[in-house]
């Protein structure tokens, strides 16, 4: 376990003492260092066992687990998980419903998503998927500079998919 231990006893019978302003005191009999820690009210912990003497620190265990635990909600606000949206395509697109999807995927990818682009295909048009393949490669075409082909098109039943993720 890193970081500071709690409710351990600190078998060495010197430590190397820091104060709660982070002041170091020097090297004292444990023992004292416990004492002194509550005249202040506050707990002696340690901190770096592992050194030579071991270093422990007067803290406010409370305190610090708060502190720590709200580092740790902060940084989990501020953490973006990245998803997966689903653009679908027909074979037979027109120009400016491309262009909306084009639209869209662009602005996925720039908001740090994966895009899964589902080319659908219906009836006879099956027959035809190099018409479904010509407009997946225009669209990985189209999003070369911000995205890469992370799932190259592949069918899957009635559906022709391909992955895009940011770069």
């Amino acid at each position: 376990m890193n970081g500071p231990r709690f409710n351990e006893w600190i078998v060495s019978p010197k430590v190397r003492v820091i104060d709660h302003e982070g002041e170091n005191l020097g090297v004292m009999y444990t023992r004292e260092a416990m004492a002194a820690a509550q005249e202040l009210g506050l707990d002696l912990v340690e901190v770096s066992p592992n050194a030579d003497p071991p270093v422990a620190k007067y803290l406010d265990v409370g305190k610090f687990k708060y502190e720590a635990q709200k580092k740790a909600n902060l940084a989990r606000k501020s953490q973006k998980t990245q998803e997966i949206k689903e653009i679908k395509m027909r074979p037979n697109i027109d120009d400016h419903d491309y262009d909306t999807k084009m639209k869209k995927v662009n602005e996925f990818i720039e908001e740090g998503d994966k895009v899964k682009v589902t080319m659908r295909f219906r009836g006879r048009e099956l027959s035809h998927g190099n018409l479904g393949m010509a407009v997946l490669q225009r669209v990985a075409e189209a999003t070369a500079e911000i995205a890469k082909v992370e799932a190259y098109p592949r069918m899957e039943g009635r559906q022709m998919l391909m992955v895009l993720s940011p770069k």
